[in-house]
């Protein structure tokens, strides 16, 4: 058992915009140190990551603190006291109880401990442990990407789904774009690839059937609409996932948004319940693969190739009316690789925008 700890309730505060390595740092440093510890995520309505999904990353990542929101409007001016009350006013209104101890990295840490009355705990000022800052993750989020936790990952991660009708190539094309980012090495070396979950689920609906009838085929399935958002939901998970874990962009082998169009396929209809799970989610580019130039093969699960022009058609519809982003693939396998690689790396050269953060005043 760990002896008493040297303060009762510790504060950190910062904007975490976003939270990096260094934040992290701070925090279990504290949280070492504290009987209980209060983390305020402070936000400027200007700032491009709503103060909600800061709050709540830090909640994931440290779930033994008490992670508090507040939005602070007020100019920044470290050198003016009337400011200053200004801001302890909404540090206070967020914190009300007893302050024991302020932990930061910051040159203002000991102004703000004398504020709150508290004990000032300087936690590594030259980022000797963690090379990072707010302000460099948002400069260069791909060259900070060592330093960013999974909450923070699965939200920058460049989401880029290739889609299309049945037998078009859809999972050797975004098979290949992951195995070809992969070895581009470096923080690319975990790029990672989601397969398409409606596919296990129709191996595993087919194989219920040919457990009642051994001579029962693809033909004899029947899918009910309410199927169709299970489908969605497990599609967006294995995204997410795989979100949290891979390199600065994911590759998926159709998505939610995909799986309302399969739903209008096989039932004739929308699902409005498919369509709010899409909306859930962005995703950053969409790779229609094009019926033409690929034969059709029947493995087992797949009818109707009369059809294809047709699905390819109602994607293309789709994407338009939705406004996605989007590109239709064609060619051999190696055209379509060009054609996709070029389009992926002129969506990463984009880079990230960050709205900037109240300017300090001099």
């Amino acid at each position: 058992m760990s002896g008493p700890r040297a303060y009762g309730h510790g504060l950190v505060l910062g904007k975490f915009y976003p939270p990096h390595a260094g934040h992290h740092h701070l925090v279990r440093t504290a949280l070492d140190q504290c009987e209980r510890l209060t983390v305020l995520v402070c936000a400027a309505s200007v700032e491009s990551v709503p103060l909600a999904d800061r709050v709540a990353w830090m909640c994931e990542a440290h779930p033994e603190a008490e992670v508090v929101g507040a939005v602070d409007d007020i100019p920044v001016d470290l050198t003016d006291p009337a400011v200053w009350e200004a801001h302890m006013a909404v540090f206070r209104a967020a914190v009300p109880g007893p302050v024991d101890a302020v932990f930061t990295s910051e040159a203002y840490g000991t102004e703000l401990a004398r504020r709150f009355g508290a004990a000032e705990v300087c936690v590594d000022p030259d980022r000797t442990l963690f090379p990072v800052s707010g302000t460099a993750v948002r400069k260069d989020p791909v060259g900070c990407w060592e330093f960013l936790g999974p909450a923070v990952r699965a939200a920058l991660t460049r989401r880029v789904v290739v889609l299309g009708a049945e037998s078009t190539g859809t999972t050797t094309l975004s098979r290949a774009l992951a195995a070809h980012y992969r070895r581009r090495g470096g923080v690319w070396a975990q790029t990672g690839w989601v397969a398409e979950y409606g596919r296990r689920y129709s191996e595993e609906k087919l194989a219920a059937l040919r457990a009642e009838d051994p001579a029962a085929g693809w033909a004899d399935a029947v899918f009910a609409s309410e199927e169709f958002p299970v489908i969605a939901r497990r599609q967006d998970e294995d995204e997410d996932r795989a979100a949290r874990l891979g390199s600065p962009v994911l590759f998926c082998d159709t998505d939610s948004f995909a799986t309302g169009l399969w739903h209008e396929r096989y039932l004739g209809g929308r699902s409005a319940d498919v369509e709010a799970i899409a909306a859930r989610r962005p995703r950053d580019l969409y790779l229609l693969t094009d019926h033409e130039d690929v034969p059709f093969e029947d493995d087992g699960l797949r009818d109707a190739p009369h059809l294809r022009p047709w699905m390819t058609g109602r994607f293309h519809e789709e994407l338009t009316r939705t406004g996605r982003r989007f590109l239709l693939v064609g060619g051999d396998r190696e055209e379509r690789l060009e054609t996709a690689v070029a389009a992926v790396d002129a969506l990463l050269a984009e880079g990230r925008h960050f709205a900037d953060p109240l300017p300090e005043r001099r």
